[in-house]
């Protein structure tokens, strides 16, 4: 299928990423914009933390470009924002696409001390890929031509709304409820997948289900369950040293995409922590940035140079 398609020093361990101890800036040029036109669905609050964002930055250009929202990780406590958010707007820039870094509903984030957990991170990241989808004519994006990357619990908020989309309402008021959620790749880094598992990432899993939950929802949210012949092509690329998320959860979503027929690719590389972002330093998982961007360009996301 053919879609015609920039540190700041040492970095704090959080949950089992890295997230940065200051926010790295955005690349030059970069806007932040409201996800939701007032308040968010569920809430009346408007603290810090309550209100998501997208912090968007455009490619000029004289056609359409592709776009991506990016969903930084953080066991969904928490956004690593530098490693996994501003530089990758950066390359993705390097690259001609636009990208909006989503800063989506956590656990012990909100006025009200106690945080958001499923669904709230779901419908701000299928809310992010309407809101690019809705506006491409205004933002010169090509709709069809919409993705979404994500690390570590932001690869399983990737692997959900890769697998959970909503349609559309084309009877909506709101016009970008009108539009797809769906997205047209996925590119899912050192990504949390599986949930009930010996391999699950209990952290992401209890900030965003809780302690004790529902069987039924802990079958929905483990996304390799969930993937159908609908499903985006994937590109996921994990270490096999990760000791925070095992390599197996990339596996998994692997192969259930082989099973329904989705286009899939899957980079494991031997050496390499948890949260590596874009592994520049590393013999070996630095070359996946590269091999992502090659991906993109066979499937038609971006022009060959």
């Amino acid at each position: 299928m053919n879609l015609g398609f920039r540190r700041c020093g040492l970095l704090l361990a959080f949950l089992f990423v890295s997230v940065s101890i200051c926010r790295a800036a955005a690349p030059e040029g970069s806007a932040t914009v409201p996800l939701w036109p007032d308040l968010p669905p569920g809430t009346t609050l408007r603290g810090e933390g309550d209100l998501p964002e997208l912090i968007v930055t455009r490619v000029e250009s004289e056609s359409p470009t592709a776009a991506v929202v990016i969903l930084p990780g953080g066991g969904y406590g928490g956004h690593a924002m530098d490693h996994e958010g501003h530089q990758f707007a950066a390359w993705f820039e390097s690259l001609g696409v636009t990208s909006a870094i989503c800063t989506y509903r956590l656990r012990g984030k909100g006025n009200d001390g106690k945080g958001y957990g499923h669904p709230a991170p779901m419908m701000d990241a299928q809310r992010a890929i309407q809101t690019l989808r809705a506006r491409a004519e205004q933002w010169n994006i090509d709709p069809n031509r919409i993705g979404v990357i994500g690390f570590s619990a932001g690869g399983h908020l990737c692997s959900t709304v890769s697998t959970h989309f909503v349609d559309g309402d084309p009877a909506s008021e709101d016009p970008i409820a009108r539009v797809s959620s769906r997205p047209d790749f996925s590119i899912l880094c050192y990504p949390v997948i599986a949930f009930g598992q010996p391999h699950t990432h209990k952290g992401s899993q209890r900030n965003l289900i809780g302690a004790a939950p529902d069987d039924g929802l802990l079958q929905s949210l483990s996304n390799e369950k969930q993937v159908t012949e609908k499903t985006p092509p994937a590109f996921l690329f994990h270490t096999g040293a990760d000791t925070a998320v095992p390599v197996q959860n990339s596996i998994d979503y692997y192969l259930a995409c082989l099973r329904h027929g989705v286009a899939a690719e899957l980079h494991v590389f031997p050496e390499g922590r948890h949260g590596l972002g874009l592994a520049q330093s590393l013999p070996g998982a630095k070359q996946w940035p590269d091999l992502c961007a090659d991906w993109l360009r066979r499937l038609g996301v971006v022009a060959t140079p």
